[in-house]
């Protein structure tokens, strides 16, 4: 009921165009004017190219078509293509610039069960390969390279990745290569993804990597929480990225902050920075708030609050390991609230696989000022479990304002903590010996 009645209230708003200089609409903060909403005046159907809305026919010609005209007629402004009422069955396909993909109450985008055909693309440079397996990878589902200006929107329609025959595939160790995402962007700026429902992805649901200037908005993203690595949005080695009001309930972290794996991010050096995060509810087996761990690009500068979880693994997580390099820095989550969560804190050194035998043992990455504030948890199974790397242990760690009551028993939810220095005030229960240091009591200075 929780889950319908969250996904309803999401629903009814509408897209207004902020960052970290924020505006205000009222009393509601928002980072969404970083990419104004752009008005095409040039509006076409996908009916027009030969669209049929019957759930069986395959409409793959029909969006290729309808892309083709906007790409090289270049109308002033751009073009909005207009997908009504009905369910478009469709293979993969290329958006372009200047365009809105526009997806009418009722209208419904279902990606192909036939994957024999399904285009098969370059790893990303900072990856060096598949995440999943060696080599090439699946296209996504909706797929932009090299774009700018281009806006995914509409009144609540739908994307549908029926990611259940890749999720079989992974389940039945078949795959060849690594499974496509709903929707990614590439090397592409001045996004906006709004007012849309993405459904059963095969991989990541929204994936912008090498981005700049990107708003996800008022969406809704959903996966079985059996449904393996379904994370809702994970902007990676992107900058000036906008997520708000939006519910999120999968199989995997509902939000996940990378840039680059091992060797190959940090030779690719591209960190994500200035991402924000805000009034974001939902359910997850793993993580609400991530970072990592694909983390050897950096990440800085990183605003989450306002955050809603329940029923989840880990409501904060940052990971990171051996090998994967890069700095993450200037990491602020506050005003979250958890219940029934596994874990409330998690900060740990030793997560995440390599992509081959390559990486650099010696590539030791590094957290500093991390501030987690205005926390409140119930039925909280563990307080928090922070465990940096020795010879490269996480400092400048500040707890605020943070209470975690666990569930009905006996014992407080406890602390477990090694290689970490910081500070803390107004924590309960008492945390480890770790955040209360002297010489640490800077990192919360602005918090006392």
């Amino acid at each position: 009921m929780f889950r319908a009645l969250a996904s309803v209230l999401l629903c009814c708003f509408f897209l207004e165009a902020s960052f970290w200089v924020h505006f205000s609409y009222g009393d509601l903060t928002t980072c969404s004017g970083i990419v104004p909403m752009t008005e095409r005046g040039d509006k076409i159907s996908i009916t027009d190219f030969g669209g049929v809305g019957d759930g069986q026919t395959l409409n793959t010609i029909a969006f290729r078509k309808a892309i083709y005209r906007i790409q090289h007629l270049r109308r002033r402004g751009g073009t909005l293509l207009f997908v009504p009422s009905g369910v478009y069955l469709t293979d993969s396909f290329n958006l372009t610039s200047h365009m809105t993909l526009y997806l009418a109450r009722g209208a419904v985008i279902k990606a192909t069960q036939d994957t024999s055909n399904w285009p098969l693309i370059a790893p990303l440079p900072s990856y060096g390969r598949g995440r999943e397996r060696p080599g090439g990878r699946y296209m996504s589902f909706i797929h932009g390279d090299g774009l700018e200006d281009v806006v995914i929107t509409g009144e609540n329609g739908t994307i549908d990745g029926q990611g259940d025959i890749w999720w079989n595939m992974w389940r039945q160790r078949t795959l060849q290569f690594t499974r496509p995402s709903l929707v990614e962007f590439v090397n592409s700026r001045g996004i906006v993804i709004s007012n849309v429902i993405f459904r059963n992805s095969p991989f990541w649901n929204i994936h912008p990597v090498y981005c700049s200037d990107v708003v996800i908005r008022y969406v809704t993203i959903l996966a079985p929480p059996d449904s393996p690595n379904t994370d809702g949005i994970d902007p990676d080695s992107s900058s000036n990225v906008c997520i708000e009001d939006s519910f999120i309930s999968t199989g995997d972290d509902l939000v996940a902050v990378k840039s680059g794996w091992d060797e190959y991010g940090i030779a690719y050096g591209r960190p994500s920075s200035y991402i924000t995060v805000r009034r974001v509810t939902g359910s997850t087996p793993f993580a609400g708030v991530a970072v990592g761990s694909e983390t050897s690009g950096g990440v800085e500068n990183v605003l989450a609050e306002n955050i809603n979880l329940y029923n989840s693994g880990v409501g904060v997580h940052i990971k990171t390991n051996i090998g994967r390099g890069g700095v993450i820095k200037n990491i602020t989550v506050s005003e979250l609230f958890m219940e029934n969560v596994r874990t409330g804190i998690k900060v740990a050194g030793d997560t995440g696989d390599h992509p081959d035998n390559n990486f650099n043992p010696n590539a030791l990455p590094y957290v500093k000022d991390l501030t987690l504030k205005n926390i409140w948890g119930v039925n909280v199974q563990r307080a928090g479990w922070m465990h940096g790397i020795e010879n490269a242990t996480f400092t400048g760690i500040c707890l605020s304002n943070v209470t975690l009551q666990g569930t009905t028993g006996p014992r407080p939810p406890s602390w477990n903590c090694n290689a970490i220095r910081g500070a803390a005030i107004e924590v309960s229960p008492r945390p480890c010996v770790e955040l209360t240091s002297v010489e640490q009591s800077g990192s919360c200075a602005s918090h006392s």
